[in-house]
C-alpha cells in the first residue's frame, strides 16, 4: 500500500504544504488567516496605562492593612477592647434597670414596711346577725381618750388627766357611696341605743372596757341601730392625734370667736390660724361652747376633714420631710381591723379629698334619763339617711345636719 510521497517530513498535521511552503487549498479552508499585529480588527486589546496623580479622579487613601508581627499583641488588644465594650454595655444596662426599677422597689418596700407597722385589733363582730353586704363603703373612725405611751410631762402639757383604760371621744362614720359625694357623719356619743350584752345606754358605753365593751361591740351596736354595715375600722388615741397633726406641719382652722378652756388647755383667738398638735387636741375636745357636745362633734368633723385634706395634699405627699413622718406616726398610732390594710386607709383618705359633706345623725331630742343626759335620734330623718347608705346612694341634702 502506497502511503504517499517520500517528503512526508513536510506534512503538518493532516495538511500538506505545497512545494513552495505555503498552504494548500484544503488547509486554507480550515486554518484561520493570520492577522498582522498592526491590524485594527481583532487586534489584541491593551490595558490603558495607570493614571498618575495628575490625571483623572484621585484615589482615596486606603487605611493601612493589619500588620502581623507574629506575637499576637494586636489580637490581644482587640480582645481587650471588645471585653471593655461588653462590660460597659452590661454596666449601662444595669444602671438603666436600676433607674427604672428602683422607684418601684422602694415604693413596694415602703408600703410593706408601713403596712406592717399598723396595730391590728379584732374589731368586726361575728358574722351572725350582721347586715348583709351593701353597696358603697363605710369606715368607722373612733377617737379614743387612751393615754397609752404618754409621758408625765405630756399628760400635764396636754391636760388629758390620768384616767385608766380608754373611752370614746369621737365616733364618726366615713361613708363613700357608689356615686356622689362622700360624707363624714358624726355619731353623738350620748346617743341612747340598745347595746348587746349591756342594755340601753349611751353608745359610748359600747366601747367601754370597764363594761366589757370594745371595738366589736361598738360596731355591732351601730349596725343594729342603723341597719348600715361597717366595712372598716380605724382608731387613734390622744397621743397619736397630736403626733399626726405635728407630722403634717399643723392644720389651719378658722374659729368664729375666741375660745378658752383651761380643762382642755385651750386659749385661742378668733380667725384663721395654724394649729399644732397640742392646740388642735384642745380644740376638738373642749365642750366650752353653747351646745357643748354637739358643737364639739361639729368641730371634730371639720378638723378631721381639714387634717385629711392637708395630709393628702400634693405639697405634703411630695415632701419627704412631711410625708415620711406622717406615715411613720400614723401607722404607729392607728389601730385597724385585722383584715384592714394601709390600702384601705389610703382609699378613705383619697375619698375624703372629693369635697365630702359633713353631718351628724339627725337629732330629735336631748332628754335626761336614768343614765344622764342623752341624745335621741330623729327617727324619720335618721331612717332616710340610713336607707340611702344601705342602698349605696348619696345622702339626701334635706337630712344633713350641722
Amino acid at each position: 500500500m502506497v502511503h504517499g510521497r517520500d517528503d512526508d517530513s513536510q506534512r503538518t498535521g493532516v495538511f500538506r504544504r505545497s512545494d513552495s511552503g505555503g498552504y494548500d487549498e484544503i488547509e486554507k479552508m480550515y486554518r484561520p488567516e493570520r492577522r498582522s499585529s498592526s491590524g485594527s480588527a481583532g487586534s489584541t486589546r491593551r490595558m490603558p496605562p495607570a493614571r498618575g496623580d495628575g490625571g483623572g479622579r484621585k484615589r482615596k487613601d486606603l487605611p493601612p492593612g493589619r500588620v502581623y508581627d507574629g506575637t499576637g499583641t494586636a489580637r490581644r488588644k482587640r480582645q481587650s477592647r471588645e471585653r471593655r465594650r461588653r462590660r460597659g454595655l452590661r454596666i449601662a444596662g444595669a444602671v438603666l434597670a436600676l433607674l427604672v426599677l428602683a422607684p418601684l422597689v422602694f415604693a413596694v418596700g415602703f408600703y410593706m414596711w408601713a403596712n406592717g407597722r399598723l396595730v391590728r385589733v379584732d374589731a368586726m363582730p361575728a358574722a351572725d346577725g350582721r347586715p348583709e353586704e351593701q353597696p358603697g363603703t363605710t369606715y368607722m373612725v373612733v377617737g379614743s381618750d387612751s393615754r397609752k405611751d404618754l409621758s408625765e410631762d405630756e399628760l400635764q402639757d396636754l391636760r388629758t388627766g390620768r384616767a385608766e383604760g380608754k373611752r370614746t371621744d369621737t365616733i364618726m362614720v366615713v361613708y363613700v357611696p357608689e356615686d356622689g359625694r362622700p360624707s363624714i357623719i358624726s355619731v353623738p356619743r350620748d346617743s341612747y341605743v340598745e347595746i348587746p350584752g349591756i342594755g340601753q345606754n349611751k353608745i359610748n358605753a359600747a366601747f367601754s372596757e370597764d363594761l366589757g365593751g370594745g371595738p366589736s361591740t361598738l360596731i355591732q351596736t351601730f349596725e343594729q341601730a342603723s341597719g348600715v354595715r361597717i366595712d372598716h375600722y380605724v382608731e387613734i388615741g390622744l397621743g397619736g392625734f397630736v403626733d399626726i397633726v405635728d407630722a403634717v406641719g399643723g392644720v389651719e382652722m378658722c374659729p368664729e370667736e375666741p375660745m378658752e378652756d383651761p380643762k382642755a388647755g385651750l386659749d385661742i383667738e378668733a380667725g384663721c390660724q395654724e394649729m399644732d398638735g397640742a392646740t388642735a387636741l384642745g380644740y376638738v375636745r373642749t365642750r366650752a361652747s353653747a351646745r357643748a357636745d354637739l358643737d364639739r362633734i361639729q368641730r371634730q368633723r371639720e378638723f378631721f376633714s381639714a387634717l385629711v385634706s392637708k395630709g393628702t395634699d400634693t405639697s405634703t405627699l411630695a415632701n419627704p420631710f412631711r410625708s415620711v413622718p406622717m406615715v411613720r406616726e400614723g401607722t404607729e398610732t392607728f389601730e385597724v381591723d385585722e383584715d384592714d390594710s394601709l390600702m384601705d386607709l389610703g382609699g378613705m383618705a383619697m375619698a375624703m379629698r372629693e369635697d365630702p359633706t359633713t353631718t351628724s345623725v339627725p337629732v330629735g331630742s336631748t332628754p335626761t334619763l336614768d343614765v344622764g343626759s342623752v341624745v335621741l335620734w330623729d327617727e324619720a330623718a335618721s331612717e332616710t339617711m340610713f336607707e340611702a347608705m344601705r342602698q349605696g346612694e348619696e345622702i339626701p341634702e334635706d337630712v344633713l345636719r350641722d
